[in-house]
């Protein structure tokens, strides 16, 4: 059965940081892409980053362009773990996070190639 485990969420303030981690279990993870999406309330979930298995012995990263240069995507595949590190948080930032897996190649960001899902981790940045 496989899991996504999300922690690291909570309350900070405009310009502070978060380190978001996902803990995955039940699946081989190395071969797997593994993505951070986000929903805010009374929003669509939204991509936010991910970042590819090691093909052609290369690891690809894809972040949405508002958290560019703020967020950085990284993974231990001897862990079984993604991060999300977040910088310069700002209060549209504020959103529940969730963790997401799939097994494919070409784009990172569409919600549909990805298999299995976390149940979010809530991150709220207060001005």
């Amino acid at each position: 059965q496989v899991q996504l485990v999300e922690s690291g969420g909570g309350l900070v303030q405009s310009g502070g940081s978060l380190r978001l981690s996902c803990a995955a279990s039940g699946l081989a993870f190395d071969t797997y892409t593994m993505g951070w999406f986000r929903q805010a309330p009374g929003k669509e979930r939204e991509f936010a980053a991910a970042i590819s298995w090691r093909r052609s012995k290369t690891y690809y990263t894809d972040y949405t362009d508002s958290v560019k240069g703020r967020f950085t995507i990284s993974r231990d595949n001897a862990k079984n773990t993604v991060y999300l590190q977040m910088n310069s948080l700002k209060p549209e930032d504020t959103a529940v996070y969730y963790c997401a897996a799939g097994q494919f190649d070409g784009s990172l960001y569409s919600k549909s190639m990805y298999d299995y899902w976390g149940h979010g981790t809530e991150v709220t940045v207060s001005s």
